[in-house]
């Protein structure tokens, strides 16, 4: 009848995957490529790869120009057992290398020759890059140098500078000066030519002539690099820059500002930014300069960020090409250390409180009161949510009176603007001495109003008489034409919208989804609502839990055991069901000549609301109704019709159709008194007294509890691969 899962096992996907790579990335080889084979060329490069996808196992990192074999493998034998297909592909749009070789070559070790392959090419002197081309494999990348087939390039580049400007008779440059760099070489060819300013500058990549218009005395070095890796000696060119004749006796004006964020206090919260400006109407500005506090003179380029915790003195100046000095300046102000940001939601708890019975019900009403605190910049806001209703402002405990199942959700944010995560707490509110459950025409616990099928998206909120508004559309009412039913739904929304419960887009969206329902037009099924119909959109409304699956058939049945062993149940989490019919469609489909085994769950609750069970599937088996599927002539004491672990029923009573045959089921439940009817025969009644099982549990199964739910899911049970059972065509109709 029950027994413990089994794990699926994983499988490999790499190699349904690798043309689809193909594909996508257009991988081709202009360079040859071919299966390993003689070699014919006058030296041979490897690269290997393996699992790794941040860098080839193995790669050249130099070779002599010529004719040459490239050998790429990635095999099981270089370590690569998944399957992973990598590329070796080089880069021919970088001017920076030789693109003379557009070589592009995929391997795998599932491919035709084991992921070991071949190209003929020419490399001239110079550098290759090479990388990996699959997504994701970036990081597969790397240079070849190649240097000329004889004794190889050791010679190099020849360098020169020359320095132009109009001078004077000191030879000094008048206003500016401007260094060219050339740079040849007669083997491997010029890779690189650079350039510094100064004695200590920077190295910088020399793409034109450079321009120098600050009055003093400069330096510029220079060095340059050939394709070979050899590098010519640095030089250097000194030469001084003067003004233009002038008769400007005026120094610059300058001025500063401080920037940042600030306290009330006027202090710099974590930095200040020091912004020096300067203009000269004469010669022109020369240089601007600032130091920090004692320190030494900088040249100013750009805003002065300070980020020391204290108080602190940036003083400046500028000079202009006539040599005239502006004084020197100063800003003073105080850098403090920012207070510490909160990143920290608040924390929140909920405690619900009341009278409970000997189910853990709370007897006529539930208090749930909400808290949240927060260490950092305080509690901003606390909200909480009724039973999928919108969230709203929580000001004082909530008091739930609504006989039924129920959730509140809360959450909290702080001042900062976090958020903490939404948190729920699930009770139960049974009848007792405090208020009676509402007369609702319907039972709807869903988060959203349906009419029929269709979901208006709407929030099914309780309204003031204590009834959801989905409760109140009766769509699941036999109505005798469908402009009755219309009439019907306009009449509620009218009543909702002039309590201000609805707004009059609600009140648009539940009227139109009421004219697309087509409730009350010929043809309705019964008052039916199907919780399965056959398509994949109302089979993924349903949920599996514990072992084993369900999987859809094409002519709109679903079937158990079709790919995972194992003990579980398929449930509709949708919403609860009170007093109601449950019809639906059955088939055994055992292999050979076995007997499926299965079964039909009705009123249990949540199943993920028990978490001193972890296994959710036994939550149906514990705390609700099994009306068992099951076809032997003999053996298992519970038939067909059965309720498991409480009431069975007698072969001659069940009878037995032929394997393969479609069964029609119906599972009638008022009050607590269970109906169970095959093919339209009564076959078993049942009244549950909460009272002792029939049988005592046998092994690990611990059967039913008995409790007396008045409302819950419905489910369907998965036995094994062996115990393969059919159901289509499932509706329900509330009584």
């Amino acid at each position: 009848m029950r027994s413990a899962r089994t794990r699926a096992r994983p499988t490999r996907v790499w190699a349904a995957l690798l043309a689809a790579f193909a594909l996508v990335l257009g991988l081709t080889s202009a360079a040859s490529a071919r299966p390993d084979g003689p070699r014919l060329a006058e030296q041979t490069l490897t690269w290997t790869a393996d699992n790794d996808i941040s860098a080839y196992k193995s790669a050249p990192t130099t070779a002599v120009a010529g004719k040459t074999t490239i050998v790429f493998e990635n095999s099981v034998a270089t370590g690569n057992n998944t399957g992973m297909p990598h590329t070796l592909t080089f880069d021919v749009s970088d001017p920076e290398f030789n693109n003379d070789v557009p070589l592009n070559i995929l391997a795998n070790p599932n491919d035709e020759k084991g992921g070991k392959w071949t190209a003929e090419v020419t490399l001239k002197p110079g550098r290759y890059r090479y990388y990996c081309t699959i997504p994701g494999h970036g990081a597969m990348q790397g240079v070849l140098v190649v240097t000329d087939g004889g004794g190889g390039d050791t010679t190099a580049p020849e360098t020169r500078a020359k320095v132009e400007g109009a001078t004077n008779s000191e030879g000094a440059y008048v206003g500016s000066a401007t260094v060219t760099v050339t740079a040849t070489d007669d083997g491997a060819g010029v890779d690189k030519v650079e350039y510094a300013v100064g004695a200590d500058g920077a190295w910088q990549p020399y793409t034109a002539p450079v321009v120098v218009n600050t009055v003093g005395t400069h330096k510029i070095r220079y060095q340059a690099s050939d394709k070979a890796g050899n590098v010519a000696a640095e030089k250097a060119v000194d030469f001084t820059v003067v003004a233009p004749p002038t008769d400007d006796k005026t120094p610059p004006e300058t001025s500063a500002t401080v920037s940042g964020e600030q306290n009330g206090q006027g202090q710099y919260l974590g930095m200040a930014t020091v912004t020096v400006t300067a203009s000269d109407a004469g010669s022109g500005l020369n240089k601007v300069e600032y130091a920090v506090g004692d320190g030494a003179w900088t040249a100013y380029t750009a805003p002065v960020m300070v980020h020391a915790v204290g108080t602190h003195k940036v003083r400046y100046r500028a000079s202009d090409k006539a040599g005239n000095v502006a004084a020197e300046k100063a800003v003073e102000f105080t850098v403090v250390a920012p207070p510490q940001e909160d990143r920290t939601p608040p924390e929140t708890s909920a405690k619900v409180e009341g009278d409970k019975n000997s189910d853990g019900a709370y007897i006529g009403r539930a208090k749930v009161t909400v808290t949240a605190t927060d260490a950092g910049s305080g509690v901003a806001a606390i909200e909480y949510s009724l039973d999928g209703g919108p969230y709203v402002a929580y000001g004082a405990p909530v008091v739930v009176d609504r006989v039924g199942r129920h959730t509140v959700a809360y959450r909290a944010s702080d001042k900062a603007g976090n958020t903490a995560p939404a948190k729920s707490v699930a009770f139960t509110v049974d009848e007792g001495g405090g208020v009676p459950g509402p007369n609702c025409p319907e039972y709807d616990e869903r988060s959203t109003v349906f009419v029929g099928t269709v979901d208006t998206g709407i929030p099914n909120r309780v309204t003031n008489n204590r009834c959801r508004i989905g409760e109140l559309i009766e769509d699941e009412k036999d109505w005798s034409s469908h402009a009755l039913f219309l009439k019907h739904v306009k009449t509620v929304t009218d009543r909702l919208k002039r309590a201000g419960e609805i707004d009059g887009r609600e009140y648009n969206k539940i009227n139109k989804a009421a004219k697309e329902s087509g409730i009350g037009k010929p043809g309705q099924t019964e008052g039916y609502r199907h919780l399965f119909d056959g398509t994949q959109k109302s089979f993924a409304k349903w949920s599996q839990v514990g072992g084993g699956s369900f999987g859809l058939n094409a002519d709109g049945s679903m079937t158990s055991g079709t790919t995972k062993n194992g003990l579980g149940m398929l449930w509709f989490p949708e919403r609860k069901y009170g007093d109601f019919s449950l019809k639906l469609q059955w088939r055994d489909d055992a292999p050979g000549s076995g007997n499926a085994n299965s079964g039909v769950f009705v009123r249990f609750p949540q199943v993920h609301d028990h978490p001193e069970e972890p296994r959710p599937e036994w939550v149906a088996i514990k705390y609700g109704h099994e009306v068992q599927v099951l076809d032997r002539p003999d053996g298992d004491m519970y038939k067909t019709g059965s309720v498991y672990g409480f009431d069975r029923v007698g072969l001659a009573g069940a009878g037995v159709t032929p394997k393969g045959t479609w069964n029609d089921y119906e599972i009638r439940v008022v009050d607590q008194h269970y109906s169970v009817y095959r093919n339209g025969a009564l076959i078993n009644e049942f009244d549950n007294t909460g009272g002792q099982v029939f049988e005592p549990p046998r092994g690990d199964d611990p059967g039913t509890d008995g409790r007396r739910f008045a409302s819950g899911h419905v489910g369907l049970q998965v036995h094994g691969v062996t115990d393969v059972v059919s159901y289509r065509d499932i509706r329900i109709k509330e009584l």
